[in-house]
């Protein structure tokens, strides 16, 4: 982990009401439009298996961006590049655990439309909030976060 400047990332809509919001439209379509794909019985307790994953990564993922002294919120400052922990493995494991808990709560639900939004959901935050943090942290934390950047996926 290395400091940094007072420089955000251009982020200004908070990430998290992207995948809700786009999960509430899609439960809100399945009751206006009475959707109802009847999946198996047994996808929605893969969907709580798939959901409690998402929330732990979520949750393991705060923690250490606290730890490192850093603000979730991607319009304040980084205090530290993290790349150890979770960050080995995924350089966005607070928003594969937001996508993750989108899945899993549209498939123990039986909603079609929460997981027609899941993939609208991930691919906005992948253009419009992960590219822009990106550029941010190549400009402030740069050949660290570009070496990084080549040894680590985006999501998984």
């Amino acid at each position: 982990m290395t400091g940094g400047g007072g420089e955000t990332s251009e982020v200004r809509f908070p990430p998290p009401l992207i995948f809700a919001g786009l999960l509430l439209a899609g439960l809100a379509a399945d009751d206006l439009l009475g959707l109802n794909p009847a999946m198996p019985g047994v996808l929605r307790g893969v969907g709580i298996g798939i959901a409690l994953v998402g929330a732990g990564l979520i949750a393991a993922a705060l923690l250490q961006f606290r730890k490192a002294g850093n603000d979730p919120e991607p319009w304040k400052p980084d205090a530290a590049f993290v790349a150890q922990g979770l960050y080995r493995f995924s350089r966005n494991p607070m928003y594969l655990g937001m996508a993750l808990l989108h899945l899993g709560i549209a498939l123990a639900l039986d909603s079609l439309g929460a997981l027609l939004t899941w993939p609208v959901a991930s691919v906005l935050i992948d253009r419009l909030v992960i590219a822009r943090e990106e550029r941010h942290l190549a400009r402030r934390f740069g050949p660290e976060y570009q070496e990084y950047r080549r040894n680590v996926r985006r999501w998984l």
